[in-house]
């Protein structure tokens, strides 16, 4: 009988363990998200699922406050992108949907900035713009929960606990 609990509490941990670091949020934001990969043509033909965050009701006055025209200063253009956009790294990273174009369509939208502007002007390294980690309580840290990745986090602990107690009563 212990062998069998020692055994599911096991399984358990190891679950929650690969699920919360499958859940861990991204440092960076790629390049790709600019649409500069080589194998473009490729995913052209590959549909798109539809991106978890809805960018249409975003403030985006975090970006157009700061990065006006007719210049359009990297220096402070730039910065607001990534304060913007990092909270949602993840989901932008995830080529399979269309969070990059969607987002891009908006910040563009809102701002009236001519295309490509962003991608031609904020390049940081080879992985792409890199995101600081949030500080708890944070701007970034509470608009993740527009993103789904907070609520995540804080269901985690609360399955993961439930889960053990009805393999050890059951």
């Amino acid at each position: 009988m212990l062998n069998s609990t020692h055994t599911k509490l096991c399984f358990v941990l190891l679950v929650c363990l690969s699920l919360s670091t499958s859940l861990s949020a991204s440092t960076f934001i790629s390049d790709a998200v600019f649409g500069s990969s080589v194998l473009s043509e490729r995913r052209l033909l590959q549909a798109k699922i539809s991106c978890p965050v809805n960018f249409e009701f975003q403030n985006y006055t975090i970006i157009t406050s700061k990065c006006k025209g007719p210049e359009y200063p990297p220096s402070l253009c730039c910065p607001a992108l990534k304060e913007f956009a990092c909270p949602f790294a993840a989901e932008l990273n995830d080529l399979s949907n269309d969070c990059a174009s969607t987002m891009f369509s908006y910040i563009n939208l809102s701002g009236k900035y001519p295309p490509g502007l962003f991608a031609s002007e904020c390049r940081e390294g080879k992985l792409g713009l890199e995101c600081d980690a949030p500080a708890p309580g944070s701007a970034q840290e509470k608009a993740n929960v527009n993103s789904g990745v907070q609520i995540e986090y804080k269901l985690l602990p609360v399955t993961a606990f439930l889960l053990v107690l009805s393999l050890l009563f059951v």
